[in-house]
């Protein structure tokens, strides 16, 4: 028995074409042109048509047919009860390295969701790993042209992959980004590098494999495998240090080297945890070349430094703060790099003094160093009277979707009302970070 999917209408956009068409919420579109909807996907695949004809189920179950003619190939302006219309596919895997097995038992039930959906890959820039794909579902994508997909690939060694990734269809990677790659179908790639696993020899493997479906493969991100301290029951795996990941960068250089010779395009970048693990500076902007995985950690500092100088140079004469006073929470790895900006601002700005707190990551242990998961509960036990003076400022990375909640479940209030201090949430960029240091911006 097939399952009922239905794309209930929540919202119709004031001034749309549907609510010039009559559709309000509650109804539901059943088929679009004699098609029926089974995903977000297809309701925009088909209603990218000029002329739709909407079969519309109303509230009393009457069945009522409404002829659009949208020469202009506008959004309908419906939302849906269910964004995705389909549910979302859950992941099938047991990687050796995945960070959500590694969470504390007591977490919100959203957090433990492992989801591995190319649609939204396409929609949210999620990773995928194509194991819970057919052939059909391949055809799919290649039909509605779903590019970019982004891609967690790890290793193209398919034994090896099936190994890592705990699931026997791992396996077909290659073929299967080998029929995405001849449809010209865009690809931006990930590998979680774990140490003795699938580094070294087999490294050079994937980028090799990789690198022979450029064009549509665009881009390849390696990131380092994320350990907390919650990994029992768990295999065993090292965490990178100086001396290893000072190796991983001078065999992806080298990588790099080869590629922006042969196709004009580094293609290859690793995260800015490499870099800061192994005492290296991080590469310049244009090493990333339009960054396209900034969102994986991936040329984050290059890009807020080359936004900050930028905003710097615009300051042309001394700025006078009145004895302004705030401090900054981040993370160790982000440390040093804040506090050089916030170092050059106070030399530019009379009056102004920026504290910059390193919060160590206790929830989830040591070996994890980026801001992003930082709890609450760290921030108000390791800031708990020290003088912060007006403002906190944090990034929004610690903080979830909705931008009020960290991952332990504190909010934002409840740092305020332990710390008694303001918290100032700063977007990931150098333009932001300096109005916010400023004052110019709450």
């Amino acid at each position: 028995m097939s399952r009922q999917i239905d794309a209930i209408v929540k919202q119709v956009i004031k001034g749309s074409i549907a609510e010039e068409a009559g559709i309000v919420p509650g109804d539901i579109i059943s088929k679009i042109n004699g098609e029926k909807i089974n995903d977000i996907l297809e309701y925009k695949f088909l209603t990218s048509d000029e002329e739709l004809e909407l079969e519309v189920i109303k509230a009393d179950g009457e069945v009522e047919y409404v002829s659009i003619f949208n020469e202009d190939y506008e959004d309908l302006g419906l939302e849906f009860e269910n964004p995705l219309i389909d549910k979302a596919r859950f992941c099938s895997n047991k990687c050796i390295f995945c960070f959500i097995d590694q969470l504390p038992k007591d977490m919100r039930k959203t957090l433990y969701f492992k989801d591995d959906d190319s649609r939204l890959s396409f929609l949210q820039g999620n990773y995928v790993t194509l194991t819970n794909m057919s052939d059909s579902d391949i055809d799919r994508i290649i039909r509605f042209r779903l590019s970019p997909i982004n891609i967690s690939v790890h290793t193209t060694n398919p034994e090896l992959r099936v190994k890592m990734l705990g699931n026997k269809e791992a396996a077909g990677i290659l073929k299967q980004m080998s029929k995405l790659s001849a449809a010209q179908i865009t690809m931006n790639c990930q590998i979680v590098l774990c140490r003795d696993i699938n580094d070294g020899e087999q490294l050079d493997r994937t980028i090799a494999d990789l690198a022979a479906f450029y064009p549509n493969v665009h881009s390849v991100s390696i990131v380092p495998v994320g350990l907390t301290i919650h990994r029992d029951h768990l295999p065993v795996l090292k965490p990178f240090d100086k001396e290893s990941s000072l190796k991983v960068i001078s065999q992806v250089e080298d990588w790099q080297d080869k590629l922006l010779d042969e196709h004009g395009s580094r293609m290859v970048y690793l995260a800015d945890e490499f870099y800061i693990m192994a005492s290296r500076s991080i590469p310049p902007a244009q090493h990333y070349e339009g960054f396209p995985q900034i969102e994986n950690g991936v040329g984050l500092i290059a890009s807020m430094r080359e936004e900050f100088d930028i905003g710097i140079n615009r300051i042309k004469k001394p700025i006078r703060a009145e004895n302004r006073c705030i401090s900054i929470a981040t993370g160790t790895s982000a440390k040093a790099f804040i506090q050089s900006l916030a170092d050059e601002l106070q030399l530019r700005t009379n009056g102004l003094t920026v504290n910059v707190f390193t919060i160590k990551n206790t929830y989830f242990g040591d070996n994890v160093t980026v801001a992003g998961l930082i709890t609450g509960g760290d921030i108000i036990k390791q800031l708990k009277g020290k003088q912060l003076g007006s403002e906190l400022l944090m990034p929004v990375t610690m903080l979830r979707s909705d931008r009020d909640v960290f991952l332990d479940d504190v909010s934002i209030y409840d740092v305020e009302q332990a710390l008694g201090i303001k918290v100032v949430l700063v977007e990931n960029n150098g333009f932001d970070f300096i109005d916010k240091i400023l004052g110019l911006i709450n």
